[in-house]
């Protein structure tokens, strides 16, 4: 197969997250081509390394569509990334030179947001490891929290397993009732709160929201602990969907690893504002491609 056995042009949406990035090549009626993918592409990496690994998930999108490696300068791109609202970062990406035909850069929350609402204004609300409030109402955006853990990132996984190990570490001086929680939490410090000063000497916000699926399983299971720390956090993901209605969004969607656990404890009128998932990051930005190669 050949560039020429399809119809120009040719569009790749790319979603470059913390974890991970991927890559979706379709052509102008829609169709998928090829999807690749390659390692995290956040821009907290390096914006070299950043770009390195879209147009690495791009090529490997055009390996699997049996297309050449040349073909990358015929893709119009839109790439979604982490981190692309820090200061200078969208500047910097804008002035570099790239391999496309054309390309747009966004924040990855951008992304998710349209491919989540098929392009129709809407919210979302992730979370994850961390967690945001982000939507897209008659073309401006609006953005809650998301400034990082530990400062921000209220209600996330980082911010669940912190509070976990706070409890923890409590009930072990006596300060507070020990619980089941709290014991599987020293657990895995080996008893030693002072492993757990060793360990948080050089834990990420990815190391901490390890420990948030054991709380989940605590609070679901009726421990008293887990349960506050978790009615705790819902309150926060309460309070970015509430926000999000306020500037405007009448539908907010659920995103992110936490999303379906946590669901459950959210107030009944923030539940009633919830609406299912449409599409995901990389949907949204392959409308993004789309629409910007109208204005071209």
């Amino acid at each position: 197969m050949t560039a020429t056995s399809h119809p120009a042009p040719l569009f790749v949406g790319v979603d470059g997250g913390g974890t991970g990035c991927r890559a979706r090549i379709e052509d102008a009626e829609g169709n998928l081509l090829g999807t690749g993918i390659a390692g995290p592409a956040a821009l907290r990496v390096g914006i070299e390394k950043s770009v390195g690994e879209v147009e690495k998930a791009c090529r490997s999108a055009l390996e699997e569509a049996g297309l050449g490696p040349d073909t990358l300068n015929s893709l119009r791109a839109a790439v979604g990334l982490a981190g692309v609202g820090r200061k200078g970062a969208l500047e910097e990406l804008v002035s570099r030179p790239h391999p496309f035909r054309s390309v747009v850069y966004t924040h990855d929350a951008t992304i998710a947001c349209i491919g989540a609402h098929n392009a129709r204004d809407g919210g979302i609300v992730i979370v994850g490891t961390g967690s945001v409030g982000f939507a897209l109402v008659a073309g401006r955006e609006v953005r809650v929290g998301g400034y990082g853990f530990p400062i921000s990132d209220e209600g996330s996984g980082a911010d669940l397993g912190l509070h976990a190990i706070r409890i923890a570490l409590r009930a072990y001086d006596e300060r507070a009732v020990a619980t089941s929680l709290t014991r599987d939490v020293m657990v895995r410090f080996n008893n030693d709160p002072f492993e757990a000063v060793a360990w948080m000497d050089q834990a990420t916000a990815t190391d901490y929201a390890t420990f948030a699926p054991l709380v989940m399983r605590h609070a679901d299971a009726g421990d008293a602990a887990a349960r506050r720390i978790v009615r705790d956090a819902a309150e926060q993901i309460d309070d970015l969907v509430r926000r999000l209605v306020d500037s405007g969004a009448s539908r907010i969607a659920l995103l992110g690893g936490l999303a379906s656990s946590m669901q459950p404890w959210l107030a009944p009128d923030v539940q009633r504002r919830l609406v299912p998932v449409e599409g995901d990051a990389v949907d949204g930005a392959l409308h993004l491609a789309r629409r910007a190669a109208t204005n071209e």
